[in-house]
C-alpha cells in the first residue's frame, strides 16, 4: 500500500508512554503484545483475517518526518526524546496467523515482540488496520457464501467513511469479491475494477435512448445500461434492447443491464423474459441497492435470475457493527510474563508469548477447536476452557497444525503473500475446510478456543 503514513499515525497516549519509557530508561527493554478480538461480528461464527500485509509494509517503512518532529516539540514533547524518535525504525520480530485464515474469539492472531517503545508506538496502527480489513473482509465472505457462484463487484467507496474505503475495497476481494469501482483500490492493489453509469448520465441529456447510445458508442467492449432511470420495464429495458440489436450489427454486444431501485427479483424476472424474447439470452442483469447477505440471500432463494451483484454501503462500512472490537495486550515485559486481571472474566488477558494449534478431523478439515499453548510447549494432549477450568476437551490422537509463524524478523519482512489474488485464494481454501455449521447465518455454531494446562495454570 502507498499511503504516506508517518510515525504520528497514533494515539497521544502511545507517544506520552513512550516519552515515559524514555525518561525511566526501560524504552529498550523487552516486551511483547498479543492481538486479538473477543467478539464475533454480525452474530456470526468466525471471522476472516484480512489487512496483514499492508500492515507489515507500513511498519516496515515507518518513520517520524522532520514536520512530525517539530509538530511534536511544539506539542510539549522534550527534545531528546524527539532526537531518539528521530531515529526511529521498527526492529522488533512479529509473528502471525496466515493473512485469509479464519481466526477466532481470544486467539492470539498477531504477537509482537521488541523494545517497550516500538512495540508500543506500532499499536493504534496495527489495530487500526486489522480490524477494519478483517471486518470487511468477513462481510464479504459472508455475502459470497449465499451468492451461489454469482459475480460480486464492491461499490462503496461513496459512502465509506473516507480513505477507509480504499481498504474496504482490498478487503472486500479478500472475502471472495471479484472486483470494486474503486479505481484507485484497484491501483494499488492490482485488482479488476468494474462499474457501469449513474443516473444523472442519462438525466443529462433528457432522452434515455440517446444516452444509452452515447454509451455504448464510448463504450463498446463493456457496455451495461442502467435502466431504471424512468420506467423499468417500460422504457428502460425496451431501450436496452434497441441499443443492444443496434450494438450486434456494429459486431458488438451489450453486456448487461442494471436494476437499481424497486423489486429487484420481479424486475430482474421481468427484465430476463423481454431480453429472452429479443433474442439477447447472452446479456447479463446486474443487481445493486442496499444489498447484503441477507438481501441477496434470498434474491437467490426465490431465483431471481441476477447474474451481477454490486454491493456497496452495507459491505464498506460493515453495517451494523461497524467496528471489529480487537485489542492489543501486553503479554511480556522484561522477559516476565504479564496478565491483566479484570472484574469480568473474559477481559482477564492470556499472559506469556503463544503458539496456536488448529485441531484438524481425518479429512485435514477443521474439528472445531484451537488451542492456545506457550511458545515452548511441544505436546498437546488436552485444552482447558480459558474461562471455565471444569469444562475441556481430550485432544490426544487428533491432528493439529500450528497457526503463528514468523512474518518480520528483526525489522525485515519474511516470506510472505503480498499477491491480494493469493490471499484471497487462500482464504476461499481455508473457508471451504470450515464446516458449515460455522458459517450459517442464524445461531452458527461455536467454534471452541481452550488453553493448554500449562497455559492455564501461568
Amino acid at each position: 500500500m502507498k499511503f504516506q503514513i508517518s510515525g504520528t499515525y497514533t494515539d497521544l497516549y502511545q507517544l506520552a508512554m513512550g516519552q515515559a519509557y524514555f525518561i525511566n530508561d526501560l524504552h529498550n527493554k523487552p516486551a511483547g503484545f498479543d492481538y486479538f478480538f473477543r467478539q464475533l461480528p454480525f452474530d456470526g461464527g468466525y471471522v476472516l483475517f484480512a489487512g496483514l500485509s499492508d500492515l507489515l509494509q507500513i511498519i516496515r517503512t515507518l518513520e517520524f518526518s522532520h514536520d512530525d518532529l517539530v509538530f511534536l516539540e511544539k506539542k510539549g514533547f522534550r527534545k531528546d526524546y524527539l532526537d531518539l524518535l528521530k531515529k526511529f525504525k521498527f526492529t522488533g520480530n512479529i509473528y502471525s496467523i496466515k493473512e485469509g485464515d479464519v481466526v477466532f474469539p481470544y486467539e492470539p492472531i498477531v504477537r509482537v515482540e521488541g523494545s517497550m517503545l516500538e512495540t508500543q508506538l506500532i499499536e493504534t496502527l496495527l489495530l487500526n488496520i486489522l480490524n477494519f480489513q478483517s471486518l470487511i473482509a468477513t462481510k464479504a465472505a459472508r455475502i459470497q457464501s449465499v451468492a451461489e457462484g454469482k459475480t460480486l463487484s464492491e461499490f462503496g467507496l461513496r459512502r465509506a467513511q473516507g480513505p477507509g474505503g480504499v481498504l474496504a475495497s482490498r478487503a472486500a476481494v479478500v472475502g471472495g469479491f471479484d472486483s470494486t469501482s474503486n479505481v484507485f483500490a484497484a491501483k494499488q492493489f492490482k485488482i479488476p475494477f468494474s462499474g457501469t453509469m449513474a443516473h444523472s448520465f442519462i438525466q443529462m441529456y433528457g432522452d434515455e435512448l440517446k444516452a444509452f447510445r452515447t454509451f455504448a458508442e464510448a463504450y463498446p467492449e463493456n457496455c451495461i445500461l442502467l435502466v431504471d432511470t424512468y420506467d423499468t420495464l417500460k422504457s428502460g429495458v425496451p431501450n436496452a434492447i434497441k441499443v443492444a440489436k443496434e450494438m450486434e450489427k456494429k459486431g458488438h454486444r451489450l453486456h448487461g443491464i442494471r436494476l437499481d431501485s424497486g423489486d429487484l427479483s420481479y424486475f430482474a424476472r421481468k427484465s430476463r423474459q423481454m431480453l429472452d424474447d429479443a433474442g439477447l439470452e447472452y446479456v447479463k442483469i446486474a443487481a445493486s441497492n442496499q444489498l447484503d447477505e441477507y438481501v441477496i440471500r434470498s434474491l437467490i432463494q426465490q431465483k431471481a435470475p441476477i447474474d451481477i451483484f454490486g454491493v456497496g454501503t452495507n459491505l464498506a462500512t460493515g453495517k451494523p457493527d461497524a467496528a471489529l472490537d480487537g485489542v492489543y495486550k501486553s503479554i511480556m515485559a522484561e522477559n516476565e510474563p504479564r496478565i491483566k486481571v479484570s472484574d469480568s472474566i473474559q477481559k482477564t488477558t492470556i499472559p506469556g508469548p503463544k503458539q496456536v494449534y488448529r485441531m484438524l478431523d481425518e479429512n485435514g478439515d477443521f474439528y472445531g477447536a484451537d488451542a492456545i499453548v506457550q511458545k515452548q510447549e511441544s505436546e498437546l494432549s488436552k485444552m482447558i476452557d480459558p474461562f471455565d477450568e471444569h469444562k475441556y476437551m481430550n485432544l490426544s490422537g487428533i491432528a493439529s497444525e500450528k497457526l503463528l509463524q514468523p512474518v518480520m524478523k528483526r525489522g525485515k519482512l519474511q516470506d510472505i503473500t503480498t499477491d491480494i489474488m493469493e490471499v484471497k485464494a487462500y482464504a476461499a481454501k481455508r473457508l471451504e475446510k470450515l464446516p458449515p455449521e460455522y458459517k450459517r447465518f442464524e445461531n452458527p455454531h461455536k467454534y471452541k478456543v481452550g488453553v493448554s494446562p500449562e497455559t492455564k495454570k501461568l
